[in-house]
């Protein structure tokens, strides 16, 4: 049997593997709460790792080790700013928005939570904050996408549509079918794998490549400033890179887990899992890339054409065929569990958010259920075609997506739980104003290429909202109540 064989058989395990999750998840799914949020049923281990898998993406095993090889150590402040910003958001949004959320009218998405804890009864708040979300999830969708494809052709020498195809076919299969449940369940799965074949090749590399020193040696021999955090970096350049840290409180695919788990007191649980998986796995990634460095300095005749693919080639390179096709498989979880988990959001969007906030229809939860599984269906294809002509690097899409919406909604969602005075006024217009600097910001290239986008976006976003409260705060017994009562259910339940 050849090598090529191996890997397929266990690429085809794992698609069989993450189908079956799917149907699973379709028989648990009755209603449409179950759909969008999984009855707010999920574990701690579950909780956290999901929202791991959904976070990381193609960027952790394809785009970090990329960067890494390319320019060295410089590109780990990413690493180090996101999870930081974790930390920070399992700590300070985790809890209060688990009881926050049930609390005002038990809401299922972010615009929802939006609208009804700010009693916004224009729902112009809600309709803007789904619009946001449908405009940078495609562009995050499609990243994704361009990832599954550039795995194929990496992998198999599959042409990279063909790729394409076969990736979006599997994700919108388990996604349309088992909803919120099987997004997290194989979000669960795929960030186990993705966590041992992050460790497991940079632990292999070591010892074919001689060690901590003799690897360490072949790294300064291509370029010992690939070793220097601070080589070539500017202060404004750092900044940018650990800004990416301020976009974990605006990523509605995330924040939506911690909505999700079955009490408050199963969040601190669910916060040291899921740092823990994020930190090994980020020095996993960083690892390999430099691994990738001294074993390609040592074996002058093997070539890595494409550096985002150097997790991918050395899997091939260091085990057995079915093992290195595990690790395939790594690549792909990390993929699809994003697309997957975007996928379930821009659908809830645009089912609880905009047609049910638009027509203001009542219709039985069956309908909705099907109106959310056509959802995932058209986002999707509309995702599949920017994704078929897009020449960009999937880091480049990402970075674009998770700005906008840490700009967007981050400092909203700071201000709904630590802030009384937050108007609804307040919130729409910051979250305008973040999205437009974002948009302007990452079109003008002297701009783009000085600071993150993130960066002006969250103040701008931040200062915006603060004013226009202030101005437009009207003391309201309902938002009041509310608010203490949250805190309340916290000191009583954590």
């Amino acid at each position: 049997m050849t090598s090529d064989m191996y890997q397929l058989i266990a690429i085809i395990l794992y698609l069989a593997a993450m189908l079956f999750i799917g149907w699973y998840a379709f028989r648990k799914t009755s209603n449409l709460t179950d759909y969008m949020l999984g009855g707010r049923s999920l574990g701690p281990a579950v909780t956290a790792l999901s929202a791991g898998a959904a976070d990381m993406s193609g960027w952790l095993l394809m785009g970090l080790p990329g960067a890494i090889y390319a320019f060295g150590l410089v590109k780990a402040w990413i690493a180090i700013g996101l999870t930081v910003g974790a930390y920070l958001n399992w700590l300070f949004v985790a809890p209060r928005l688990r009881v926050y959320t049930q609390v005002t009218n038990d809401s299922i998405t972010i615009p929802s939570y939006l609208e009804n804890r700010l009693k916004d009864n224009s729902r112009l708040l809600r309709i803007t904050s789904g619009i946001i979300i449908l405009i940078f999830f495609t562009a995050y969708v499609s990243s994704g996408m361009v990832a599954g494809g550039k795995f194929f052709l990496s992998a198999f020498g599959l042409e990279y549509h063909m790729g394409l195809l076969i990736v979006s076919a599997v994700v919108i299969a388990y996604t349309l079918f088992g909803g919120f449940l099987a997004v997290s369940y194989t979000d669960f799965v795929q960030g186990l794998i993705m966590f041992f074949a992050l460790l497991l090749v940079p632990i292999v590399g070591l010892f074919l490549t001689g060690g901590i020193s003799e690897t360490t040696t072949s790294i300064q021999s291509v370029n010992p400033e690939l070793l220097n955090f601070f080589s070539g970096a500017t202060f404004l350049g750092i900044l940018s890179s650990v800004a990416w840290g301020l976009g974990y409180f605006g990523q509605p695919h995330i924040i939506v887990r911690f909505m999700s788990i079955s009490s408050v007191k199963e969040t601190k649980s669910a916060r040291r899992i899921g740092i823990g998986w994020m930190f090994l796995s980020m020095f996993g990634a960083v690892a390999t890339a430099l691994v990738g460095v001294a074993y390609y300095q040592q074996n002058p005749s093997s070539k890595l054409v494409d550096p985002e693919t150097v997790f991918i080639a050395l899997g091939q390179i260091f085990f057995h065929p079915f093992v290195a096709g595990i690790m395939l498989a790594a690549v792909l979880a990390a993929v699809m569990s994003t697309i997957s988990s975007q996928l379930i959001v821009t659908s809830s969007a645009l089912i609880e958010d905009l047609y049910k906030a638009i027509i203001k229809a009542d219709a039985p939860d069956k309908r909705y259920v099907l109106f959310g599984r056509l959802s995932v269906l058209i986002v999707a294809l509309v995702a599949l075609a920017f994704a078929w002509t897009s020449n960009k690097s999937i880091l480049a899409l990402v970075e674009f997506a998770w700005a906008g919406f840490g700009a967007a909604f981050g400092p909203i969602i700071l201000l709904t739980l630590y802030w009384r005075k937050l108007t609804s006024q307040g919130a729409l217009c910051g979250m305008i104003t973040g999205t437009i600097v974002v948009l302007v910001w990452a079109n003008v290239k002297v701009l783009h290429d000085t600071l993150y986008e993130i960066v002006p976006g969250f103040l701008v976003c931040l200062l915006v909202t603060y004013i226009v409260s202030l101005v437009t705060y009207r003391h309201n017994d309902d938002i009041n109540k509310e608010f203490t009562e949250t805190i309340e259910v916290l000191k009583r339940d954590r």
